[in-house]
């Protein structure tokens, strides 16, 4: 049996040209440029922008590891754009506060329309039929996906199948929340959504991951490896194995085995580079339990609302901002907002609340965190 390869490549800072030689190493760990770009190709780098929050923040890719792709990639002839569609707003003003966007520049790099899609069908998705793509997607000859390696309330993990989830334009993200409440139906979509895109590799920043509170308000967490691989089942397996997280509580792993993109069984991924024992850090902080099922009938329902994690709001870090109602994809809100009361505090209504954790992910102030229920808690143990 042919094992995936996925090559982990020690570098200890975000200094570009460390970061460069990294990438070359890795790349030819994996067989080398030639082997998934040719000469000539329309390539879209696919960074994770979530937010447009400083580098240091650990929110999105750094901007000297897309430098290096990009650096690289040219070298071998590819034609770049690149770009991703943000949790909430247009893509330009976040490329410009992550650094992507200077550093885009410093190459030349284009950048490609993922404010706008088009409808694109799906007949092999083991879920979803059709998509929205975006424009910048469909106009490229390939994708090169370079995810952050971060803790996520509802996947436990964003990695590399969870980073195209940012190839859906705009508004139409919030949507597949609303319509899939069920953790494991919206990563079935993420991977249909993969089986889809079928990006050509997969290159992720875990020099400096984020544990925690993720995906956008957790704490910067040394790591110092970067993973490659075109398996993107494999090389979340691997990052899950580097935070001591069991694989197949990323909802995500199963499908994706079963979707053909890869596999997440550490006896049938070849480990290439540096040894993983020396990056494995067992007290990192990520919620090592799978996610709960949603409820359907009133009376599971009523149970999940006791018993399945919630977002709770820290009144002493909330600002009143309401973006945590305006992110809510359910209608009515499951957060109530009073813009006419400053002095009133956006409440959630859980009878409501589908616990995507959009609220939570996009809070500019940190101030949403999962929280077990007293009951859930007791269940637990």
């Amino acid at each position: 049996m042919i094992k995936s390869k996925v090559a982990l490549v020690r570098c200890d800072g975000y200094d570009d040209e460390k970061v460069y030689a990294a990438v070359v190493r890795g790349m030819e760990l994996i067989g080398g440029v030639s082997c998934y770009i040719k000469p000539g190709e329309k390539i879209v780098l696919k960074p994770n922008v979530l937010w447009g929050s400083e580098p240091e923040k650990c929110v999105t890719t750094h901007p000297a590891v897309f430098k290096a792709v990009g650096r690289l990639l040219q070298g071998a002839g590819a034609q770049l754009t690149y770009g991703d569609s943000p949790g909430f707003g247009k893509t330009a003003l976040h490329m410009q506060r992550t650094g992507l966007k200077k550093a885009a520049d410093d190459l030349g790099i284009a950048s490609a329309d993922f404010d706008s899609g088009e409808v694109t069908v799906h007949k092999s998705g083991l879920l979803n039929k059709r998509f929205v793509i975006a424009n910048g997607i469909l106009a490229a000859d390939g994708v090169v996906s370079l995810p952050k390696l971060k803790t996520h309330g509802l996947t436990r993990l964003t990695g590399a199948i969870k980073n195209q989830f940012g190839c859906i334009p705009g508004t139409f993200k919030g949507q597949f929340h609303l319509k899939m409440p069920d953790p494991y139906d919206f990563a079935t979509m993420l991977v249909d959504l993969n089986s889809l895109i079928r990006p050509r590799l997969f290159i992720m920043d875990g020099i400096i991951a984020m544990e925690g509170n993720g995906p956008r308000n957790g704490n910067p967490r040394r790591l110092n490896v970067l993973l490659f691989s075109s398996d993107p089942v494999a090389l979340d397996s691997i990052a899950c194995r580097i935070i001591d997280l069991n694989p197949e509580f990323v909802p995500t792993s199963k499908p994706g085995e079963k979707a053909g993109l890869g596999t997440y069984r550490y006896d049938e991924i070849e480990i290439a580079g540096d040894d993983i024992e020396t990056f494995i850090t067992r007290d990192f902080d990520v919620t090592r339990r799978p996610p709960v099922p949603a409820a359907s009938g009133r009376m599971r329902t009523f149970l999940k609302n006791r018993v399945t994690p919630r977002p709770v709001i820290d009144k002493t870090k909330c600002t009143r901002c309401g973006v945590c109602s305006k992110v809510c994809p359910v209608n009515p809100k499951a957060i109530e907002y009073y813009p006419e009361d400053k002095s009133k505090f956006p409440q959630h209504k859980y009878d409501l609340c589908i616990r995507c954790y959009c609220c939570q992910e996009l809070c500019p102030e940190g101030a949403i965190s999962v929280k077990n229920t007293f009951l859930g808690s007791l269940i637990s143990r």
